[in-house]
Formats: C-alpha cells, structure tokens, sequence
C-alpha cells in the first residue's frame, strides 16, 4: 500500500527540509556529481532523451540532500526518501530493482513513481505536469486529485497552489529555486 507524504505529514511524522532562497542551483559546485548519471540514465529511461533530468536531482536534493544513507522518522529511505512500502509496490512492475538502501535503484524507483504520477495528469499544460507530479509525490495523489475537483478546471499549478499543504509548496518551491526557475 502506498503511504503518500501527505498522510506522514498530517500525522506530524514526517519533518521536509524546505530549505531557503538561498539554496544552490542544482547544477552549482555545491552539490556533488557522483549520481548524476543514474539521474540522467532513469530520466531518460521513462522519461525520454530530451526531458531535463536535473529535475530529478533537484527533487533529491529536497528530498535528502542527496544523503544515500538517510532516513525519515517514518521509515522513507535513501536518496528519493522512498517508503518500503512504496518501494514494494514498484518492485511489482519492476522486479529488477534489487534494492531500496542501493543509491541505484533508489533513484530508479523515485523517477519511475514521478513518472507514474505524471501520467496522471494528461490535460494539464506541458509546464505543469512535473510541478504537479513533484507536489503528489511530496502530498500524495489523491490530495491533487481532490484539488483538482474543487477547481472543476484544468489542473494547473499556479492555480492548485493555494489548495496544496504549506510543506508541499514549499517543497514544490524549493525544487524550483534549485532549478532557477521563477
């Protein structure tokens, strides 16, 4: 069973590093390279050769700060901050990813489950569909999709912003100041 961030959250189990403005662009000194090529093979893998993998980087900076030995109060590990459980699930369709604590398929797993959550949202503009996969990964699907209904519109994220947890705005938020977009 999938336990979203959100839930954690709401339960006060989960502490996020939402970190400040003056976080280092993704792609600064400040931020070691040594995973940089699983980021950029997995981005590839399901989301093509053209998408921006540094988001992914990005997202586990927020995440860890790229810590492959980190652990949540609540049990996520490792670099993407994944739940056994979550992990567990993936596993299902992807019986290769050998292990949860292994930066590897860390990193494998957390892509793969952003790249199941942007699926999720087809009619939104292309610009949003990574900030409101990265906002469910953080606050979970359903919040997004309870969002969604209340606005009876096409989802955006400008517009899902104020509906959102103050954490996963921040979240959200941080993760583009990584990446230096406004």
């Amino acid at each position: 069973m999938l336990r979203p961030a959100w839930l954690l959250l709401a339960c006060g189990l989960l502490a996020l590093n939402t970190g400040n403005a003056t976080d280092y662009p993704v792609d600064s000194d400040k931020w070691p390279d040594k995973y940089d090529h699983y980021f950029r093979k997995y981005s590839k893998r399901y989301f093509g050769p053209f998408f921006d993998w540094r988001w992914f980087k990005a997202q586990a900076i927020a995440e860890s700060g790229l810590n492959e030995k980190a652990k949540s109060p609540v049990g996520a590990v490792g670099i993407m901050q994944i739940l056994p459980s979550t992990f567990s699930d993936i596993n299902l369709k992807n019986p290769h990813y050998l292990d949860l604590q292994s930066p590897r398929w860390n990193i494998a797993a957390g892509i793969y489950y952003d790249r199941a959550l942007y699926k999720k949202f087809p009619e939104a503009p292309e610009q949003d569909k990574m900030l409101l996969a990265l906002a469910s990964y953080n606050a979970g699907y359903g919040r997004l999709l309870n969002v969604k209904k209340k606005l009876k519109d096409k989802l955006v994220w400008e517009k899902a912003k104020p509906f959102v947890p103050r954490e996963t705005r921040g979240y959200v938020g941080r993760i583009k100041r990584l990446m230096n977009k406004p």
